[in-house]
């Protein structure tokens, strides 16, 4: 067996990702408990909780459907589409 010097448990990254994607959802459910009870601004966390969840659309593409793995066009053009639709409903939202 090959060790690559990471800790058994992150050694594919897919571990990782997973910590990441609860952990965001943590935050983005705390965003959206704040919105309900008035803690924060309105605009302002529901823009986050937008961002939260294209962060995890991008994350979800990028380690689990292996858009790591794939073409350069195809990776970038992902990666394009995450940021157009993410900017265009930002600006549809706060505009």
């Amino acid at each position: 067996m090959m060790d690559c010097g990471k800790p058994g448990a992150l050694r594919d990254g897919t571990n990782l990702a997973w910590l990441v994607l609860v952990g965001s959802t943590l935050v983005g459910w705390w965003l959206g408990h704040a919105i309900q009870t008035a803690q924060a601004p309105m605009r302002l966390a529901t823009a986050g909780v937008l961002l939260i969840a294209f962060a995890k659309t991008w994350l979800v593409g990028y380690q689990f459907m292996e858009l790591k793995h794939a073409p350069w066009w195809l990776r970038h053009g992902f990666d394009a589409w995450i940021i157009a639709v993410c900017a265009a409903l930002m600006a549809l939202y706060l505009g």
